[in-house]
């Protein structure tokens, strides 16, 4: 006999029962709704890429985790790849922007909700794949754009009844600047942004450790960490400190000033009051030209989304730069986070169905079927048991399913033109006209939510 084949899916994946993807879509709608107020169009990409599109812009570490497609047919014994899973919805989009660039407005807004695969190792709220939630503005420098994506996420976020985020803040040039201020050599600043990408995870020592270990000398590594070090209080302190460091660094001190109008632009919006300038939020991918930024919270290792400016990835594909900042949202994540905290409604977490018709004997099937197309005409969610099981089965049955009412039509309500209408809840049952059993239900749930 053979081995039993495992069922579990492949690590780092999931299957996604009812529950799961109730949740999930519970939450895409909330995103989907803010962006579109926010003026953000629809935009769908393959699930694969040629693999020259994507290799490159992620830097060192992103490379490693692509999942590579080996070619097919007669070329699959070379190993070699050709094409590659969509690490991220960014570079994808850079490559429709230089594709269509005649038909698409010349401000471009879009957002993007598709899943993208990482050769990741799993971990807490960290799958190979998963969903994000992207916007992203091209055509503008102008700091309103970082403004209004900043207001977007914050809306999403709080629309789900999150209230205790922070929008951590930075901007590459400052960055670069705080390294060459350290006295990091030009060909260490990836290998160092890396390392201090982690402080908040794996905290200063081990950030040191790690900065020696890339060859970045100890002296050098001690001073990145004074320079780099948070700040506590609002996001003007942090903004006047950097500014004080940065004063002699031309492009640093740019970008120091660039910040302080982001925020100020925010304090209208609704992000104001979540912005925290981090001089240590570094953002691993090597395509952010300007403004990065994350959103944390206080229970998650890790940030529920990030994003930032990169103004030169489209002229890798157009031979010419195209402004542009976005940021995504990690659905996974979200999910995640407000399944252990409880913050989805009630109403996500219900049943599949709003009532249950059911069945009183086989003669009784094809009245059962009528009842219940008479009830989805108005709008409700209907299930019909299947057999004529004893009716404290179909109640037992319709319990273990959260559906909250149960229709009844026995030989005597189909007789009288009524409909029994059972209250799973309080166990009520009430008798009214089938005419107006549909409003009764609606009327049982309106109260229920």
């Amino acid at each position: 006999m053979a081995d039993k084949q495992s069922t579990k899916p492949p690590g780092g994946t999931r299957d996604f029962l009812p529950d799961d993807v109730r949740r999930r879509e519970h939450v895409i709608g909330v995103v989907r709704g803010v962006y579109e107020r926010y003026g953000f169009e629809p935009l769908e990409t393959p699930a694969f890429e040629n693999i020259e599109t994507l290799l490159g812009k992620y830097g060192e570490e992103g490379n490693k985790l692509i999942f590579k497609i080996l070619k097919r047919g007669e070329h699959e014994g070379t190993g070699e790849a050709d094409l590659a899973l969509r690490y991220d919805l960014t570079v994808p989009l850079a490559r429709v922007v230089a594709q269509y660039q005649n038909e698409l407005p010349k401000f471009f807004k879009r957002y993007q909700i598709q899943p993208v695969w990482r050769a990741d190792r799993p971990a807490r709220g960290r799958f190979r794949e998963f969903y994000q939630c992207d916007i992203d503005a091209m055509g503008s420098t102008s700091p309103v754009v970082e403004a209004e994506i900043l207001s977007a996420v914050s809306e999403v976020l709080a629309t789900l009844g999150f209230n205790d985020f922070t929008v951590r803040l930075n901007h590459r040039a400052a960055l670069t600047g705080l390294l060459e201020t350290a006295g990091v050599a030009a060909a260490g600043h990836a290998d160092a942004l890396v390392a201090l990408d982690k402080l908040d995870k794996i905290g200063p020592q081990a950030v040191a450790a790690e900065l020696t270990n890339r060859g970045i000398a100890a002296d050098v590594a001690a001073k990145c960490l004074l320079l780099f070090a948070e700040e506590q209080g609002g996001a003007e302190a942090p903004l006047d400190r950097l500014a004080t460091l940065l004063r002699a660094h031309d492009a640093g001190a740019k970008g120091a000033a660039e910040l302080r109008q982001i925020v100020a632009l925010a304090e209208g919006t609704a992000a104001a009051g979540r912005i925290r300038v981090d001089p240590s939020l570094a953002r691993g991918l090597s395509y952010y030209t300007g403004a990065i930024m994350e959103i944390a919270v206080p229970d998650l290792a890790g940030s529920l989304g990030g994003g930032g400016r990169y103004d030169n990835l489209i002229g890798m594909f157009l031979g010419r730069d195209i402004p542009a900042c976005g940021f995504s949202l990690g659905l996974e994540r979200i999910i995640v986070v407000m399944t252990e905290r409880n913050m989805f409604p009630a109403a996500v977490a219900g049943g599949a169905a709003d009532v249950m018709v059911t069945l009183w004997n086989d003669d009784a099937r094809a009245d059962a079927l009528a009842l219940a197309g008479e009830l989805r005409k108005s709008g409700l969610r209907v299930d019909v048991y299947p057999e004529a099981d004893k009716l404290g089965k179909q109640f037992k049955y319709a319990s273990s399913r959260n559906v909250p009412c149960v229709a009844i039509v026995g030989d005597d309500e189909r007789a009288q033109g009524i409909v029994a209408i059972k209250d799973m809840k309080s166990g009520e049952q009430t008798a009214v006209p089938r005419a107006d059993a549909a409003a009764f239900v609606a009327r049982k749930l309106e109260l229920r939510s």
